[in-house]
């Protein structure tokens, strides 16, 4: 996989940043052998694009039941065509707002009446918008937070809330971001990240005892349709915001998430998967650009 693509040979040039196709997600090579998760079932939210149709591509292939939802369906039909054509695989979707509880404890409920339990969540859904946090609107400011920490809550407490009342195993992998040092530009997100990383830290030791663990990930500057929102000034330096001085893929958030839920991480809980190329030692993304304050 050669990132980025040149779309347009002009100076400087006209860069594809929107991340890899649904062709390349069907023949990327894997780590992984086939047949890993045959006879697992997955839930994972956010899978019409990016990170989380990544990750449903690869649990397709190798072998588990992927159950998908979101809040657009034409997205979600598109990801379920695209693994049906491309890779020979049948997955099940259902579109909903992970805002809404009802909603959500509804999805939860279908999926354990029509699959049994879960092996594991992924909680991929997500969004945000970049702005000064002095400028933020109270409805914005409520709109990214209600979608990254209540949205994600809901889907983890309903879903264990079944594992308990069958006495089954569980696994939640959470897909934060890299908050450590902050999200300038992001603070909205920001907060909702780091409250989705401390709750995962808490509830992994509360839900210890009902055999259920609890993982994030923390993914850095990744190519994805989200990064194209930025003004095209500022993306050519998001890959200059790390010591590796590139952009990771969907590919290497994919291959985390199926670490963090195969029998690989068996014995692990409570604790963050950093994907980021060591942004969280060196380097910050501005996705407005740097103010001048902080330019040399």
């Amino acid at each position: 996989m050669q990132k980025p693509r040149i779309i347009e040979e002009v100076d400087p040039p006209l860069v594809d940043y929107s991340g890899m196709t649904p062709e390349e997600l069907a023949a990327a090579p894997t780590v992984f052998r086939d047949g890993l998760l045959d006879g697992r079932t997955a839930i994972i939210s956010g899978a019409g694009s990016g990170m989380g149709r990544a990750m449903a591509f690869l649990f397709s292939r190798l072998g588990a039941k992927v159950v998908i939802c979101g809040r657009r369906e034409e997205k979600l039909t598109e990801t379920r065509n695209a693994i049906r054509d491309l890779c020979g695989k049948e997955i099940s979707f259902t579109p909903l707002s992970i805002r809404d509880p009802e909603q959500v404890e509804a999805f939860v409920d279908d999926v354990f009446a029509r699959f049994g339990a879960p092996d594991v969540l992924i909680n991929s859904a997500g969004g945000q918008f970049s702005q000064a946090a002095v400028d933020f609107s109270r409805k914005g400011w409520n709109a990214v937070i209600d979608t990254n920490l209540n949205g994600t809550w809901w889907m983890m407490q309903e879903t264990a809330k079944r594992w308990r009342d069958l006495n089954k195993p569980g696994n939640i992998v959470n897909i934060t971001a890299t908050v450590e040092r902050g999200m300038p530009q992001s603070a909205h997100s920001c907060a909702a990240r780091a409250g989705i990383i401390y709750l995962s830290k808490t509830v992994s030791t509360e839900w210890a005892p009902l055999n259920i663990r609890v993982n994030c990930i923390a993914p850095g500057a990744v190519e994805t349709e989200g990064v194209t929102q930025y003004p095209d000034g500022t993306l050519s330096k998001f890959a200059q915001a790390n010591p590796m001085k590139k952009f990771g893929d969907v590919w290497d958030i994919a291959e985390g998430a199926v670490y963090l839920s195969a029998p690989s991480s068996k014995f692990i809980t409570g604790t963050v998967l950093t994907i980021d190329g060591g942004m969280s030692q060196h380097g910050w993304v501005w996705p407005l650009g740097k103010p001048e304050w902080f330019k040399e």
